[in-house]
C-alpha cells in the first residue's frame, strides 16, 4: 500500500507542475488563470506533503 500511494502522490506532483506550467504558458492573462494556477500549487504542495510525512514515518 505505502509504494502505490508513494506512486500516486508522484503522479499528482508531476501533473501539477505540468499543469502549473500549462496554465502559466498558454492560458491568457486573468483571474481564472491565478485561480487555476493557484489550485494546482496547493495540490502539489499537498502531494509534497505526503511524500515527506510518509519519509518521516518510513524511518
Amino acid at each position: 500500500m505505502n509504494s502505490a500511494t508513494k506512486t500516486l502522490l508522484w503522479l499528482l506532483l508531476i501533473a501539477c507542475v505540468a499543469a502549473n506550467l500549462f496554465f502559466n504558458l498558454m492560458v491568457d492573462e486573468s483571474g481564472l488563470q491565478i485561480a487555476l494556477s493557484v489550485v494546482s500549487g496547493v495540490f502539489g504542495l499537498g502531494a509534497i506533503t505526503g511524500l515527506v510525512l510518509m519519509k518521516k514515518t518510513a524511518r
